[in-house]
């Protein structure tokens, strides 16, 4: 992340009350508000700076993870993902979750499994992302937390059984955006230049693009519908500013 000289360091918050409380002072500030205040330069676009959005975000709220397999929040549990919202206020893309492992022999279960720690409990943050506004202008929305009910549990791990048996069988590359209800498997590189080590249907290794978990928009749609109903505002509103 690009900055003037050095950004504020913000201390990890203790308890989940006092993260809801910087969530609270975030809504309805626009990222160059946010970024003003951590002394960071806004990028002209995102097409180079796709993870810009998330970082700022987390240096503001105080997310201490790094780069370390862990929560965002480490002694909270809680891992942050923002939401994009479109001009109607509805998610703009699926949300990436964490990449997918091309080479597992199937002792791996979903209890034990990186994805399913990384959606115990999750803090959604939406922010606008039309393209007609420029970056600097997109105003952050009220944050709440999540954990998946029974119901959502039960699809997230059918889902990923059975994307994870199709690379436990070596379908790797034959694995489409197309199959799972609430989670997908898509290519997650800068280019189709990029490959991993994968494992064919035969058992020899290959070369294949490397690939990521991810949550559809119409699952975080819901999610986000369930919450507008208990928030006063969550989507593109003028009461984000009032807040």
């Amino acid at each position: 992340m690009n900055d003037n000289n050095s950004h504020c360091k913000i201390p990890s918050p203790q308890t989940e009350e006092e993260l809801l409380l910087r969530c609270q002072r975030l809504a309805g500030k626009t990222l160059g508000m946010l970024a003003m205040e951590l002394n960071i330069i806004v990028p002209d676009n995102l097409l180079r700076h796709k993870g810009w959005v998330g970082q700022l975000l987390e240096l503001y709220l105080g997310a201490d993870a790094g780069n370390k397999a862990e929560p965002d929040f480490v002694g909270l549990g809680i891992e942050m993902k923002t939401l994009p919202l479109n001009a109607q206020g509805q998610p703009k893309e699926s949300t990436y979750v964490c990449t997918v492992s091309m080479c597992q022999s199937g002792e791996l279960s979903w209890q034990d499994s990186w994805i399913r720690r990384k959606l115990a409990h999750v803090l959604w943050v939406p922010v606008e992302a039309d393209a007609s506004i420029p970056i600097a202008e997109r105003y952050v929305g009220n944050a709440w937390l999540w954990q998946p009910n029974d119901e959502q549990n039960a699809i997230l791990q059918r889902d990923w059984d059975e994307l994870m048996d199709r690379i436990v069988l070596g379908e790797q590359s034959e694995i489409t955006a197309k199959e799972g209800e609430y989670l997908q498997i898509r290519p997650k590189a800068a280019n189709s230049k990029v490959l991993v080590n994968g494992i064919s249907s035969s058992g020899s290794n290959e070369k294949i693009n490397p690939k990521g978990f991810y949550l559809r928009a119409v699952f975080t749609r819901q999610l986000l519908e369930q919450v507008a109903s208990s928030q006063s505002s969550i989507i593109n509103s003028t009461e984000w500013i009032s807040n």
